[in-house]
């Protein structure tokens, strides 16, 4: 899919690359590895067509499309979030506008005529391409993707302005991950994101169709997504058909191996120079001493770099504190109306060693803030115990650097008396080494900055240390350099951070912030914690499933119920209905001999037939009929009555 082919990158004196050469296959993972410096990022710009090399070439199909995401420097503004986002699309919405633009011409043509047939053939084959871009499914894609990096709805129609440096980066990843490159080329691709868009990226990169070419440091990550790694170290790339771990084991055998080779090499050398230098002047071996010489000349010596410095670091002895460190009574804290935590209580004890996660915008830095007395809660109280001596490293404080004076003046200017003849060792083993510390402060990039801030940080003599993200700049080697630190540190620490490598082997307590809901605290590390939420997320998909359950069971037992219900409303309709014609017929027979009854009565007060005894009688024969009649029609229809109000009774 990809090929560097004798690559050759220098900077002025500086030689990064020489004939670095290597190939990129369909759908693989790697991970580019080697120390900051190494010419990692580089080699990633050389590959994004943002830098040129000296020579060599990049060599892909026309068809491979490369998208690349810088560790920083992306600043959007002007157009809201989701148009933003949705120019991930272009193409897919500039090939509808030509099919319209198409189809609008189709009018104009007569459909036996040869241009008719041609256009209506050229729209036929984008439409093909319109089908397989599948533009139904472009809502639902940005909406997955933005939720997955941490955005909330209501930022969709905000300008891209509005957001900070980090949520930049964010739109950068979440444009690039929709428009699907052949080639991903992703560059720190985990300093912006919070644990739980750590999570979602690092699902969605797990299945994405494309390579995925990754600088990192962090471990986790690597281990579980690269199947191939290639180092970096002194101008040369080794292959590694491994993960970052793999990569760490075999690099050591290999070096071994190397130093063998060369101790045997070295061995073989020396006793050929002994031959040569023990009969050069004898005629006699003149033959022997020169092909030995020629032997030497052709023998490829074994170079054995150096390894870089191994640095190490040693918090000096902090004052002892008393046993509670800093506590929150009852606190609470807003801004305006969002509610970050609410009657809040905490405290961290002599020792303790925490981690803190949670979405950004929950609270982690407002808490960090608060527990250092930074910031008043709005009710409740803050305190430090006896003898407390906070040390907070935020991102903020490296702006807050003197630009004017150098990276050890700034150092040595932090530290205590004690402290300062650590203060050129601590800046090496965070990466300014040689004359590095003598560079201005206003020259460094946003990262070198960072890392000045966590020297002078360290260097302050402190029990309780809050640190604030302070793994993202720092290389593996200064990582490992910094959790060594502070696994032997004696002192208590908070760390914000998602970096669950560092975190795992230095905290076993996690401390979770999340919007809507109090604090939790879990008695665990990072992997703990995580472990937990997946239980509470697996209990309420189980409950979910059980309320469902539930819910189709209730759902068939009313439609069984409501069969039945309606089984006896026929059954009940079947012997209502005659009974309710009877009585409705009962009544109008009954209206009937009651008017028949009064006609009679009428009959008999006439004078003619009350004088006349035989239509008397007839008369009075006739009522009796007629009144006998009407008690059976009047008694059958109470019959009915009684019938019919059994039967309606639920």
């Amino acid at each position: 899919m990809l090929a560097i082919q004798n690559l050759h990158i220098e900077f002025g004196a500086r030689v990064i690359f020489k004939d670095l050469s290597f190939t990129v296959h369909a759908k693989e993972r790697i991970a580019f590895a080697g120390h900051n410096g190494a010419g990692k990022s580089t080699l990633m710009k050389c590959i994004g067509g943002i830098l040129e090399p000296n020579s060599g070439k990049i060599v892909k199909p026309k068809h491979c499309d490369v998208g690349y995401l810088p560790q920083e420097g992306i600043h959007i503004q002007g157009i809201t979030l989701w148009d933003e986002v949705e120019s991930a699309f272009a193409e897919t919405r500039d090939l509808q506008r030509e099919i319209d633009a198409l189809s609008g011409k189709l009018h104009s043509l007569d459909p036996r005529s040869a241009p008719y047939s041609d256009l209506l053939h050229e729209i036929g084959d984008l439409e093909l391409k319109l089908d397989a871009a599948d533009p139904g499914t472009i809502k639902p894609k940005m909406e997955s993707v933005l939720i997955g990096l941490g955005f909330k709805r209501t930022d969709f129609t905000r300008d891209c302005a509005e957001f900070s440096g980090g949520w930049q980066m964010r739109i950068a990843l979440a444009k690039l991950l929709l428009i699907q490159p052949q080639v991903l080329l992703l560059d720190e691709p985990t300093n912006h994101l919070d644990i739980d868009s750590q999570k979602w990226m690092e699902s969605y990169l797990v299945n994405y169709p494309g390579a995925i070419l990754i600088i990192s440091h962090d471990l986790a990550l690597l281990d579980m997504l690269t199947t191939r790694t290639i180092a970096f170290h002194h101008g040369r790339a080794e292959e590694y058909a491994g993960n970052y771990s793999f990569y760490s084991k075999e690099s050591v055998l290999r070096k071994e191996i190397l130093v063998k080779q060369y101790k045997a090499q070295q061995r073989e050398i020396k006793q050929i120079q002994d031959f040569i230098d023990r009969f050069r002047a004898k005629a006699t071996k003149a033959k022997q001493v020169q092909s030995r010489i020629k032997q030497l000349e052709k023998i490829e010596v074994i170079q054995i770099e150096q390894d870089d410095a191994v640095m190490s670091f040693r918090f000096p002895d902090p004052p002892a504190s008393g046993h509670s460190v800093a506590t929150l009574e009852n606190a609470s804290k807003a801004y305006g109306n969002i509610n970050i935590f609410n009657e809040f209580d905490f405290e961290i004890t002599r020792g303790e060693r925490m981690a803190i996660v949670g979405p950004n915008g929950a609270g982690k830095s407002t808490f960090c803030r608060l527990i250092t007395g930074q910031e008043e809660p709005d009710s409740g109280t803050h305190k430090f115990g006896h003898k407390a001596a906070a040390s907070f490293f935020s991102q903020n404080h490296a702006d807050e650097l003197d630009p004017n004076t150098t990276v050890l003046e700034c150092a040595e200017g932090a530290a205590s008396r004690e402290n300062a003849p650590l203060a050129r060792n601590l800046l090496g083993c965070f990466l300014f080494r040689g004359d590095d510390v003598f560079k201005k402060v206003g020259v460094l990039s946003g990262g070198e900055r960072s890392r000045v801030a966590l020297v002078c940080m360290l260097l302050r003599p402190a029990n309780f240390l809050i640190l604030d993200e302070p793994t993202n700049h720092l290389d593996i080697q200064s990582q490992e350099v910094l959790q060594n630190a502070l696994r032997e540190y004696p002192g208590s620490y908070l760390i914000v951070s998602h970096n669950r490598s560092f975190l795992d082997p230095i905290v076993d307590k996690t401390l979770e912030f999340r919007q809507g809901h109090p604090p939790r605290m879990f008695a665990g590390n990072i992997s703990y914690y995580l472990d937990k939420i997946e239980e509470e997320k697996g209990k309420d998909a189980s409950t979910n499933r059980v309320q469902k359950t539930t819910t189709s069971s209730s759902s068939t037992n009313r439609k069984e119920q409501r069969k039945r219900e309606a089984a006896e409303r026929k059954k009940r309709n079947d012997i209502l209905k005659p009974l309710q014609t009877e009585l409705e017929q009962l009544e109008k027979t009954i209206a009937e001999y009651e008017a028949a009854q009064a006609t009679l009565t009428e009959h008999m007060s006439a004078q003619d037939v009350a004088s006349d005894g035989d239509k008397m009688l007839q008369a009075t024969n006739a009522y009796q009929a007629l009144t006998e009649k009407l008690e059976n029609a009047i008694s059958r229809w109470g019959e009915v009555s009684d019938a019919l109000e059994q039967l309606e009774t639920p």
